[in-house]
């Protein structure tokens, strides 16, 4: 699982593309683009790219609480993995817009968005193989593991 991350409008996209080779397919899910976070994937691509889970985590937020919006997430985040591990070049990439810095938000509800994003960041990062920063399209490596199964 490589999980992405960066500032808004600073070449996520654009960088996942040009590195993987692919295009916006059905592979493709965003949540900018109104897909439903996948929570059982049933997809015969050898890419799942998942985009925007910042705007899935606040569609969570605003069903449950925290604590069970953290929960849905591992869950997902395990089930994807779990997607990626059973066949050989399989790939899981997850791109999350950083919301986590700046001002902090005045309405509770966005306050509550932003942490559980953080969260669930580090979440991903945790599990992740390989994590990048992007800012103004250049990417930086902070974690790179071997792919052990």
């Amino acid at each position: 699982m490589h999980f992405i991350t960066g500032g808004a409008f600073n070449g996520k996209r654009a960088w996942v593309i040009k590195t993987y080779q692919v295009e916006k397919d059905e592979s493709w899910l965003s949540a900018y683009e109104y897909h439903p976070l996948p929570r059982n994937v049933n997809h015969h691509q050898n890419f799942l790219i998942l985009e925007g889970i910042e705007i899935w985590l606040k569609l969570l937020s605003e069903q449950v609480d925290v604590k069970q919006s953290l929960e849905i997430w591992n869950s997902c985040l395990n089930d994807w993995m779990k997607w990626e591990k059973e066949k050989a070049g399989r790939n899981v990439i997850i791109i999350g817009t950083d919301i986590t810095k700046g001002i902090v938000p005045v309405e509770k509800e966005n306050r509550l968005w932003r942490d559980l994003t953080g969260w669930a960041y580090q979440d991903t990062a945790a599990k992740a193989l390989k994590v990048d920063v992007i800012w103004y399209g250049i990417n930086k490596t902070i974690k790179e593991k071997e792919n052990v199964t």
